[in-house]
């Protein structure tokens, strides 16, 4: 299928080079590998199922390719289920979300072929998805759907060899249902990203927290006092809208869906169009995981010295394109911002591309690993779930069995020493009828 060599050979060669800035391969290693071993302190769901999945070796024999951001905390997840049996082919799911470290300390686990490397360009990253199915998989495991988009585009002799998949976010769950609906999805995939412990911790808190403290570190400002408009109220941009007010920041929420739009007005937010949150806003945040969020007719108004970023999963949803088309010149003010001087000498400042800023931004380190640590239990779960009954799922989109759910919940709260109440019998009985009048 591709010859694209895993980062092994990647760093190797660019250490090669005279002009390369690469660290040795074996430093490199040395140091993601201490990444991880710090991740892996603080997760206690996956210590625990690794514990399981090495016991029991539920994956025996599996075959998994994987496209996911590869940093310290993904790692931990791709080693369980490594050590759960599989062999594993993975890269990342955004040009700039890979930690090469990482990615080279992963590729030194015997059953584990990491082809993830930082700073690729589009064909490259398209070659390294390629290369994972490689791997013939049998599980598919995303972080935006561009796996399950290539089996089927380019791969679609794989199909019938795949039992199953699980999409970790909300942009691949879009992307996973319109496809369901076109009736081209031929192969189950579990929506990791609508499940309770994923969207009420890992979208709230994860990116609220991560989005913010990234931006912070990559321009070394304040959020107090700034007006910062956060495009979207979903559950992401619950998260920001809510984080951001915690540092007393004045927050104004843009939406398309009245409901959303209400309970942000209701939570005491302003709310109001872009084309007016545009005039006043210091900071926009992007969060809806659609196009075209923040336009030319927005730029044109937009204050000097603004900072545009995105929480979303692709870099769509702020215009770059027709930004640059009214900017007289572009540098870099600092590492990871991209300045836009327009005609009248305002600068509009972009972080990072306009990708995923909690991942993207030089120094970020994506969503706090207690958060994770419960995403990428659901994750595991997930495999084992698909590995084990996968017969009983359709092709198609599948929400997550609610016990798989709880039992993260439960190994999360076991582990923080938090009780907590049961039903009895009576109340258990009460609920499941619908026989007991006033």
């Amino acid at each position: 299928m591709t010859d694209y060599p895993p980062i092994s050979d990647q760093l190797s060669a660019a250490a090669a080079d005279p002009d390369s800035d690469v660290q040795d391969l074996e430093s490199a290693r040395k140091e993601g590998r201490r990444k991880m071993d710090w991740a892996a302190q603080h997760m206690p769901i996956l210590t625990a199922l690794r514990e399981e999945f090495e016991a029991d070796r539920p994956l025996e024999g599996e075959r998994i390719a994987m496209a996911m951001h590869v940093e310290a905390k993904t790692a931990n997840l791709v080693e369980v289920l490594a050590d759960g049996g599989a062999e594993i082919a993975i890269t990342g799911c955004n040009p700039l979300s890979t930690h090469d470290d990482v990615s080279a300390a992963l590729d030194t686990h015997e059953h584990i072929t990491s082809y993830a490397k930082r700073g690729v360009d589009g064909d490259e990253y398209y070659d390294a998805i390629h290369a994972t199915l490689d791997l013939e998989p049998t599980i598919t495991v995303d972080d935006g759907m561009d796996l399950v988009a290539a089996v089927h585009e380019d791969y679609p002799e794989l199909i019938d060899g795949i039992v199953g998949g699980a999409e970790e976010t909300t942009t691949g769950v879009h992307r996973l249902r319109a496809m369901d609906e076109d009736g081209a999805l031929e192969y189950p995939v579990f929506a990791v990203n609508d499940t309770p412990m994923k969207r009420l911790f890992d979208n709230v808190h994860g990116t609220g927290e991560s989005s913010l403290a990234s931006i912070a570190m990559t321009t070394n400002l304040s959020w107090a006092g700034k007006n910062v408009v956060v495009a979207g109220y979903g559950y992401c941009g619950k998260g920001v809208a809510k984080k951001a007010a915690g540092q007393n920041a004045n927050v104004i929420v843009t939406e398309v869906e009245p409901r959303r739009a209400l309970e942000a007005h209701m939570e005491g937010y302003d709310v109001m169009p872009m084309a007016e949150a545009a005039e006043v806003g210091d900071v926009f945040l992007t969060t809806t995981g659609n196009r075209d969020v923040i336009v030319e007719e927005h730029f044109e108004v937009m204050q000097d010295g603004v900072l545009l970023a995105n929480a979303g999963h692709f870099d769509i949803e702020v215009d770059l394109d027709g930004l640059a088309d009214l900017a007289v010149d572009t540098y870099e003010a600092r590492d990871g911002v991209q300045a836009y001087e327009l005609a009248d000498g305002r600068r509009l400042n972009v972080i990072a591309e306009g990708r995923l800023v909690n991942l993207a931004a030089p120094i970020a380190l994506g969503h706090p690993v207690e958060v994770m640590d419960q995403s990428f239990g659901i994750q595991a779960a997930c495999v084992r779930e698909m590995v084990e009954n996968g017969d009983a799922y359709g092709p198609g989109v599948h929400d997550v069995p609610d016990e798989l759910d709880r039992e993260i919940a439960e190994i999360k709260l076991a582990a923080d020493g938090v009780a907590f109440d049961d039903l009895t019998d009576v109340q258990r009985e009460y609920m499941g009828s619908w026989d007991h009048g006033t």
